[in-house]
């Protein structure tokens, strides 16, 4: 938090395409990708002015042009983290995406501090670019320390390890060469990404159009060493989700995401923090969908560590829209 000298009378603006400093950061020489996306995730100095804290932050590149959602999810619990007490972390993040994000204007995160309780601090975060906001979101931290009711689920029995499943990266790997998204996931993802069973970001899952169910286990881990405070792990995880939180939605609806003339798109997403987190370790993602009706779907997810606790869990609407021809097409094959 930065003190009363660095205050400002008013919000500062996003600086254009042409600010001086890079709008967009790239994998520099000798980076791991998540190397790129923690320097992505540090943002600029606060400025402070009266209960709210204005932070700077930039993009990271992604094959849609676009900003990417989990990229200002994670950098709005960053933002937020810098205007609380050290020893609170994230335990809670609610946001709402209003439109998508241009990747050649800087991000502002406007923080307003709601309230410091005993136990719990409150912060919404406004995030903005120059053609208006992009994103809303609130967000809680939770003293740490605290006693109270304690239980979990389960994690699933007899889940293949991950050293044993193909890795996204290998799957995308042939068409590197003509797809965007492919080459995202062979040369930048932060993340290492391995689906126990098929993955639906290639074809779709008759199987599971056919047995009514989205359920899908996923391993994941940062693709390089991360070497920072625990506030940076957990805003990693809420980063790598978003990566897949869409995909059961996919996948029930017996699409994929090459099927001709879809689109998709976040509206919402919200996760819970229960345990700290270390993103090079791996953890299985437990996902869901329970309903999907007006274009929109509803995906769901449990995070469990390799020792079985269940340290985090998420849930992300998502607008999924397919030409009424394909999707017939596809009711029929079935």
């Amino acid at each position: 938090m930065t003190d009363a000298s660095a205050s400002a009378s008013s919000a500062p603006e996003p600086t254009s395409p042409t600010s001086a400093s890079p709008v967009v950061l790239g994998q520099a020489e000798g980076e791991s990708p998540v190397d790129s996306i923690v320097k992505v995730l540090r943002l600029d100095t606060p400025v402070t002015s009266r209960d709210h804290t204005y932070i700077t932050g930039r993009s990271i590149s992604f094959p849609t042009k676009r900003v990417y959602g989990g990229q200002i999810i994670a950098q709005s619990v960053m933002a937020a983290s810098k205007t609380v007490d050290p020893d609170r972390l994230p335990n809670s993040v609610h946001g709402y995406f209003i439109t998508a994000g241009d990747i050649n204007q800087d991000v502002l995160f406007d923080v307003e501090n709601l309230r410091d309780g005993r136990s719990f601090s409150s912060r919404r975060v406004n995030v903005t670019q120059r053609d208006g906001a992009i994103l809303t979101v609130i967000a809680s931290f939770q003293k740490q320390g605290q006693t109270g009711v304690s239980f979990a689920d389960p994690m699933p029995a007899d889940v293949p390890a991950p050293d044993t499943l193909a890795s996204a990266r290998d799957l995308m790997a042939p068409y590197a060469d003509t797809s965007s998204f492919a080459d995202y996931y062979v040369h930048q993802s932060p993340f290492d990404i391995r689906h126990v069973g098929g993955t639906v970001m290639l074809t779709a899952d008759a199987a599971s159009a056919h047995e009514d169910s989205g359920r899908q286990l996923v391993w994941m881990r940062a693709s390089g060493r991360v070497d920072a405070p625990q506030v940076m792990h957990r805003a990693l995880l809420a980063l790598g989700c978003d990566q897949i939180m869409m995909e059961p939605v996919i996948r029930r609806a017996g699409l994929s995401f090459i099927t001709p003339g879809m689109s998709y798109a976040s509206i919402d997403h919200s996760m819970w923090w229960y345990e700290d987190i270390d993103i090079n370790d791996w953890h299985l993602y437990v996902q869901d969908t329970p309903v999907a009706a007006h274009g929109r779907g509803l995906a769901t997810a449990k995070v469990y560590s390799t020792d079985g606790t269940l340290v985090a869990a998420m849930a992300q609407e998502a607008m999924v829209r397919v030409p009424a021809g394909v999707l017939e097409k596809d009711t029929a094959a079935q």
